[in-house]
C-alpha cells in the first residue's frame, strides 16, 4: 500500500478528528473511504457525461418527459 502526504487546512483537520473520535476510527480510515467514495462518484460522473455527449445516444426533451410522466397520474 502506498503511502501520500496532503496539506490540509486546520478547520478540516479539526472536523477530520471530530469524525474520527466520533466514529472511533482513524484519520486514515476516515480519509481513504473519502477518497474511495469521492473516485466512486467521479467515476459515475464521468460516465454519464461520455453518454450526454454521444451525438448517437438518444435524447429526450425534458418538457416531454414531464408531461408524459404527469398523465400517468
Amino acid at each position: 500500500m502506498s503511502q501520500i502526504t496532503a496539506r490540509l487546512p486546520d478547520s478540516v483537520v479539526s472536523s477530520l478528528d471530530k469524525a474520527a473520535q466520533t466514529l472511533h476510527r482513524s484519520r486514515a480510515d476516515i480519509i481513504r473511504q473519502a477518497i474511495e467514495r469521492y473516485l466512486e462518484d467521479f467515476g459515475d460522473l464521468s460516465v454519464a457525461l461520455e453518454r450526454l455527449q454521444d451525438p448517437t445516444d438518444e435524447s429526450v426533451d425534458w418538457e416531454d418527459a414531464k408531461r408524459a410522466l404527469l398523465s400517468k397520474n
